[in-house]
This record gives structure tokens, C-alpha cells and sequence, in this order.
């Protein structure tokens, strides 16, 4: 499996396990200059920001170990520019992080949802 197509289809996966969680997806792949966000969801009184995950192995650490502090930030200024564009005045919001694990098949081993995985002090 290519390294895009883990990517597609761990966030498929995340997708139906946030729906399952009860959270409302209300957009994903957003692209803005400050980065992107792979699924922007409701989850009962928050606006949710998620960053997905995905990896075939361990060689290089566990898919949430991956996440540096310059991907923090940059995922951060993107939520801001997000809720500034399209929702200003929302009280609550986080960012949430769904680690996918894989076989070599695609068939998953994990799913973990971490929320509030990066906050201000990434």
C-alpha cells in the first residue's frame, strides 16, 4: 500500500470511528496558507479539530509519537484561521488527535482517539 492511500484511508477510518463516537463531521481536508486539517467535526458543545495519524508499522515510533511541535503549531494556527473565517464566535473548540494503526493488508489493529492532544503549549 502506497503511503497516500494509508494516509486516504486512515482518515476514512478515523471518520467512521469519530461518527461512532458521536461526533458530527462537518468538513475535512481543509487547506488554508497556515496548513491543513484533516476533519473538522462537532462533538457535543465543541468545535473539534482532528489530526490524523496513520502507520503500517512501528519502525519510526507509534502514529501519535509522530507529531512534532512544529506540526502542533502549525495545526493550531489553522484551527485559529478556521474559526476566525468560518466560526468567530465559538466558546469551545480542541484539537483531538485519531492514531490509526495497519496491517500491511489495510486492515486496522487500532484506533485510538486522544482528545485535547495538542494545547497551548505545543
Amino acid at each position: 500500500m502506497k503511503r497516500r492511500d494509508t494516509g486516504i484511508l486512515g482518515e476514512k477510518l478515523a471518520g467512521d470511528f469519530l461518527k461512532e463516537q458521536g461526533y458530527q463531521i462537518l468538513e475535512t481536508n481543509y487547506h488554508c496558507p497556515e496548513g491543513e486539517i484533516d476533519i473538522i467535526a462537532r462533538h457535543e458543545d465543541s468545535l473539534v479539530f482532528v489530526e490524523v495519524k496513520t502507520r503500517t508499522n512501528r519502525e519510526f515510533g507509534t502514529p501519535e509519537e509522530s507529531i512534532t511541535s512544529v506540526k502542533k503549531k502549525r495545526i493550531r494556527t489553522a484551527a485559529l484561521r478556521y474559526q476566525e473565517v468560518h466560526t468567530p464566535h465559538v466558546q469551545s473548540w480542541r484539537i483531538d488527535v485519531v492514531a490509526v494503526e495497519l496491517d500491511r493488508s489495510g486492515k486496522p489493529l487500532r484506533i485510538e482517539l486522544i482528545e485535547n492532544a495538542v494545547g497551548d503549549d505545543y
